[in-house]
């Protein structure tokens, strides 16, 4: 347990997940790439699985783009990817992104794919939104930017197994903010969803025969999350 003087903040053991991952997008698999991958933030997390994501943003991506056969090579020259900064906005324009995920080969299938944007109005005061933008199963998205019916779950909490009949094994979107304000600083990160699977809880539980604990649930939703890109007005 972790302690604290307030009992609402002490943490089980139980309630604790385990590590997560970090990846970089490096040109090669040296120490010096992987080092200056990290200082242009071309980096993501994962809480654990090896999902492959990758985003980039732009003024003039088309969502023809998303699955042209040189996407990497679009991406970057007509645009930035994660980690990076929109500069130059052209007047009536609005930032464009095409993202790209893949699950983790030996892991779970992948819910959904979202954007995440914050930005600070023009009085100070700071906002955050999520937007779906890629789900799995042929679920739709709504006018207000998110797919309110869940992927459902194949957990067996009984034996801690799951299988991959619903998801996706990759999933790919493009997104133009409809919102926007180049008066307003913003950002914008990817975060990929995977279909439930058994929380570590539920596996010791299986394999020791013992009560599945009433303070955590038994599934989990593994997940990645990408550096921002960042729109700055002085840019």
């Amino acid at each position: 347990m972790i302690p604290a003087d307030d009992p609402a903040l002490r943490i089980l053991t139980a309630q604790e997940s385990a590590a997560g991952l970090t990846a970089v997008w490096a040109r090669e698999n040296t120490r010096d790439e992987v080092f200056s991958a990290l200082t242009r933030k071309e980096a993501y997390a994962t809480t654990g699985s090896r999902i492959r994501v990758r985003v980039f943003g732009g003024w003039d991506f088309e969502e023809a783009d998303l699955g042209a056969a040189d996407f990497t090579t679009t991406g970057y020259s007509r645009g930035v990817p994660m980690g990076g900064d929109l500069r130059n906005a052209p007047a009536d324009a609005a930032p464009r992104f095409m993202v790209q995920a893949l699950r983790d080969p030996d892991g779970a299938n992948l819910d959904r794919v979202q954007i995440v944007k914050g930005w600070i109005d023009g009085n100070g005061e700071t906002f955050e939104r999520v937007y779906d933008i890629a789900v799995s199963d042929g679920r739709e998205i709504g006018e207000d930017g998110r797919a309110r019916t869940p992927v459902g779950s194949t957990v067996d909490v009984t034996t801690a197994t799951y299988t991959n009949s619903i998801g996706a094994a990759a999933l790919s979107g493009f997104w133009q903010d409809p919102d926007f304000n180049r008066a307003e600083n913003a950002f914008y990160y990817v975060r990929v969803l995977e279909i439930p699977t058994p929380r570590w809880t539920t596996h010791d539980a299986a394999f020791f025969g013992v009560p599945l604990p009433d303070t955590v649930p038994v599934d989990v939703q593994d997940r990645a999350y990408t550096s921002p890109i960042w729109y700055s007005t002085s840019n």
